[in-house]
């Protein structure tokens, strides 16, 4: 296979996985959101936690429809794209993706009708149960997929026998050495990309003069929850840092651009410059000296390996890791700081009153979104030249198609990715700009667009039509 073919086969994969984690993120985020609201609502029967309760629930629903859409196309990749990594690996990734049906989606499936259907058609403890079984999918969905992603950057538990992978340990396939990091980077991340989306919903109205309680308590709940988790997600980054450092020094040597030791010397920290793998250097750097030893050795005079200790075959490409890693990180601290802003703003009695507190919320709105991709970008592009760390090469997984046969689809991708998922991101956003209303206790249509007997969809549980008006029937 050329080239071409192979540098527009990951460029497809990684077009539609980007669209396709931003769904799933969110529907993490805003199952386990909805079951806290209405955990909150049985508990005190404060009717702002079940308006909020019905206003997220749309959102969610139409947010739940696009990744289910989304995650099909992705899958069909490994076949027709990946066709010789799927024969080669398949043994392992094919029933990691098996459990995820047989438990998660399952899960899901089973529990999904009721919470989106059944508000006045179950007794409040059941329809909290289905709640809760939702939220429960979408984390062991998460737990699957990533424990697949896992196996491919740090593998274990298998042998190779006829030219395959044969798994021969499973616990150890599951729970591979960088799998407990990953999970735990990714849910957190989740959650605060959620927070964030709620923090700007809150603030946007808030700055339109849209101030009542429930939006109110949108953005105190949202700030407690950045405040918490943005931390967090901080301390845990640093642990999958070392891990990485131990199991894919490649990886961290590109991150840091960092290229060779110095004797005695410890590792400086770049801030910024322009790692240049032809020339071996990185161009314009700002450097603090051994602050890099200091993160990620955590002593003085540490040393970890640079690029030019591995064959350039095997080097990730430092351009691109070193910055998309600088956009996480930099986004990250400016979580931080809304966060502690917002509990500064909490302690001086303005949390409602702070207008540039709101505007800053709006502006980072998007930015767990772009965070998450920016570290995806990070792990899938630092794991380059191999598909299964140490074990495959990706050019050596992909389907030999021509460059022409990719570059169409490639194309046509991208036109129905962004006129489809496109009108469902704007009808998202225009459920949020109406804003959470009193719940009225109406019953919602019985099925499908205008037939009682029409089973229902994720998306039919939105009532508003895309002109706004309403579509509930008593």
């Amino acid at each position: 296979m050329d080239v071409d073919a192979l540098l527009l086969a990951r460029i497809q994969f990684g077009f539609t996985i980007s669209f396709h984690i931003i769904f799933p993120a969110i529907t993490i985020g805003l199952a386990s959101y909805l079951a806290v609201l209405e955990g909150c609502w049985l508990k005190t029967q404060n009717f702002v936690y079940r308006d909020l309760y019905h206003f997220w629930v749309k959102i969610f629903a139409v947010n739940f429809g696009m990744g289910v859409v989304s995650g099909l196309v992705m899958a069909y990749q490994f076949g027709t794209n990946w066709s010789y990594f799927s024969d080669f690996a398949g043994g392992v990734t094919g029933p990691l993706l098996a459990y995820e049906v047989l438990t998660a989606f399952f899960l899901e499936a089973g529990f999904l009708g009721v919470m989106l259907f059944g508000w006045t058609r179950v007794g409040p403890g059941l329809h909290f149960f289905a709640t809760i079984m939702v939220a429960l999918g979408t984390l062991m969905s998460a737990t699957w997929i990533l424990a697949s992603n896992s196996w491919m950057q740090t593998p274990a538990g298998y042998e190779i026998i006829g030219g395959r992978v044969v798994p021969v340990d499973w616990l150890a396939v599951i729970f591979n050495p960088s799998f407990p990091y990953r999970l735990a980077h990714m849910g957190v991340a989740a959650f605060l990309a959620t927070a964030l989306m709620v923090a700007a919903s809150a603030g946007w109205h808030l700055l339109r003069n849209n101030d009542n309680q429930a939006i109110r308590k949108m953005l105190s709940m949202a700030m407690w929850m950045i405040l918490i988790v943005a931390p967090l997600q901080a301390v845990i980054g640093d642990f999958h840092g070392l891990n990485t450092l131990k199991h894919q020094p490649a990886k961290i040597a590109a991150i840091e651009g960092h290229w060779e030791n110095t004797p005695g010397a410890g590792v400086p920290l770049t801030l910024f410059g322009w790692p240049d793998m032809e020339e071996e250097k990185n161009h314009f750097a700002l450097e603090i000296p051994r602050l890099g030893s200091l993160i990620l050795t955590h002593s003085w005079d540490g040393q970890f390996a640079g690029l030019k200790e591995f064959p350039k075959l095997d080097r990730p490409n430092a351009t691109v890791v070193f910055w998309t890693f600088r956009v996480m990180v930099g986004l990250g601290v400016l979580m931080i700081a809304l966060a502690l802003w917002a509990a500064w703003a909490r302690w001086r009695g303005r949390l409602y009153e702070s207008r540039g507190l709101w505007r800053f919320a709006v502006y980072m709105g998007t930015s767990g979104l772009v965070a998450i991709l920016a570290g995806w970008f990070t792990t899938e592009i630092g794991r380059q030249p191999w598909i299964v760390y140490n074990v495959m090469r990706t050019a050596d997984a992909v389907t030999p198609h021509g460059a022409l046969e990719v570059g169409i689809t490639l194309a046509l991708f991208v036109v129905v990715y962004f006129v489809l998922f496109g009108a469902g991101i704007v009808y998202i956003l225009r459920l949020i700009r109406k804003g959470p209303i009193p719940y009225e206790g109406k019953v919602p249509l019985q099925g499908g667009p205008g037939e009682k007997r029409t089973p229902s969809r994720p998306m039919s549980a939105s009532s508003d039509d895309i002109d706004g008006t309403q579509r509930h029937v008593t």
